[in-house]
């Protein structure tokens, strides 16, 4: 059994090497045809699976998605370029435009027609953080009149809660930074975003909690501008083989994910 689970890791190097390099220069350049890999990552004030932070010391992003960046571009030996948005939304809007090579973000079928979806490395879900303070014990309890609730534009998360409130008030935030300063400070009763990223700001902001129910669960995949075949080939079997040879799982320890479990 482990001869052939490393054999089945050897395959898919060979492989993801063949598309990227045996091909010559034209195969990279299908992938990356600036000569650089640009990767698109989401910056917030909260690191995920999915979230990038910045660096205090160097104000550069860092996190899971940083690090699976740097895997990529070492396997195809080119140098990385981070490019920074605001959510998964402004990233595939970007891809339409060809502002990037590669990217990660939280599946959802609308964004199929800006980006084409690889495997997933890992699962993400959604979940409400509450203010110091507050009565709300369960996501019942939040869809209340006079219930003021945010949310980062742009996201799927922010389209599952749109249709689910009824009574409360929603507010949708372009910057999550905006957002989290207003529910420390007591101005707003809930903030949604995904777990792992609100749990992480319940550590920050005394007093907040996070609520155990989920409000929407998925993967977070690797995914390529539409139409772009060859890249989407070879980003498939890198996130592949990074899942097999324990890049992933890497990644996830070294970005703050080490409770996350690597996807099948």
């Amino acid at each position: 059994m482990l001869r052939r689970g490393w054999f089945a890791v050897a395959l898919g190097f060979v492989f993801v090497m063949a598309v990227a390099l045996a091909a010559g220069a034209e195969g990279v350049n299908d992938i990356a045809p600036t000569g650089s890999l640009r990767v698109a990552v989401a910056v917030g004030p909260a690191a995920s699976a999915f979230w990038a932070t910045r660096d205090p010391a160097t104000g550069k992003p860092r996190g899971v998605t940083v690090e699976l960046a740097k895997a990529a571009a070492d396997r195809l030996r080119l140098p990385l370029q981070l490019v920074e948005y605001l959510s998964s939304d402004e990233i595939a809007a970007a891809g339409a435009k060809d502002a990037w090579d590669i990217s990660f973000m939280p599946a959802e079928a609308r964004r199929e027609a800006f980006v084409d979806h690889g495997p997933a490395y890992v699962a993400y879900t959604s979940s409400y953080l509450v203010r110091a303070g507050s009565d709300i014990r369960i996501v019942a309890d939040v869809d209340r009149a006079g219930m003021r609730v945010g949310c980062i534009e742009g996201t799927a998360t922010s389209r599952t809660i749109a249709r689910a409130l009824q009574h409360a008030t929603l507010t949708k935030f372009a910057k999550a930074d905006a957002a989290v300063e207003l529910i420390g400070n007591g101005q707003l009763d809930a903030l949604a975003m995904g777990t792992e990223a609100v749990e992480d700001l319940s550590r920050k902001l005394p007093g907040t909690r996070v609520l155990d129910e989920v409000i929407q669960s998925t993967g977070v995949v690797v995914v390529v501008p539409k139409g772009h075949a060859a890249a989407r080939e070879w980003a498939a079997h890198f996130l592949q083989d990074a899942k097999a040879d324990g890049t992933v799982r890497r990644a996830l320890d070294s970005g703050g994910s080490a409770n996350a479990k690597v996807a099948p």
